[in-house]
């Protein structure tokens, strides 16, 4: 299951070894992701907006800014700055990093995809600039499908992966390869599943019979 004009890199990075599919994804990511990440950078902004308007709007009409500073009532003015300090690295830190989450968003919205190649023992991740190749023991089995025949998205989730705080508890996050809006998405994720079966290195569960 191949696309047409595979670059000469891959069968050259192949050099010979059989492959079940090579296509090249649509998008770096899926667009719900992206879009995710655009509304999350906004938000950002709107925080460091509303912040920034209570804090400096005052000064604007030449009025005093009255504030809470650790636990201790604080007044600011144009003649008295040095108390906006803290607050303005506050604000800023929001408004760049959600500007930070707004460029990287719109970016993975129109960035293409890597291409893909399925071999019997591993995932193979190729472009321009570097390749990663993965063997299918790595990938945990959990596989989403989403789209339609002609052309869908496919998220691999493996073993690995980090532990990150939410609600105060520690939950583990596996990493997900995504292809995003690949062609006989439906075919490559019956290939991938099989694949990653195959290749499970958990020992299968042991029946006793009495």
């Amino acid at each position: 299951m191949t696309q047409e004009n595979i670059p000469q890199e891959i069968n050259t990075l192949l050099n010979g070894e059989l492959y079940d599919f090579a296509v090249r994804a649509n998008l770096a990511q899926p667009r719900k992701k992206s879009l995710s990440s655009l509304w999350t950078g906004i938000i950002f902004l709107l925080v460091a907006g509303f912040f920034g308007f209570f804090m400096f709007g005052p000064l604007l009409w030449g009025e005093n800014v009255h504030f809470i500073q650790n636990g201790v009532p604080t007044v600011a003015s144009l003649s008295n700055w040095r108390p906006l300090i803290a607050p303005t690295l506050f604000v800023g830190a929001f408004f760049l990093l959600g500007v930070g989450i707004i460029t990287s968003a719109i970016y993975f919205l129109f960035a293409k995809g890597n291409w893909f190649i399925g071999t019997p023992k591993r995932l193979i991740i190729y472009n321009k600039k570097k390749t990663r190749s993965i063997d299918w023991e790595q990938f945990n089995g959990d596989v989403e499908l989403g789209g339609n025949p002609d052309k869908g998205t496919i998220s691999l989730k493996m073993r690995t992966g980090e532990m990150i705080k939410r609600k105060g508890e520690a939950v583990y996050i596996p990493e997900i390869i995504y292809l995003s809006e690949i062609p006989n998405a439906f075919e490559i994720e019956k290939i991938c599943s099989q694949r990653i079966k195959e290749n499970d290195p958990t020992p299968p569960e042991r029946t006793f019979q009495s």
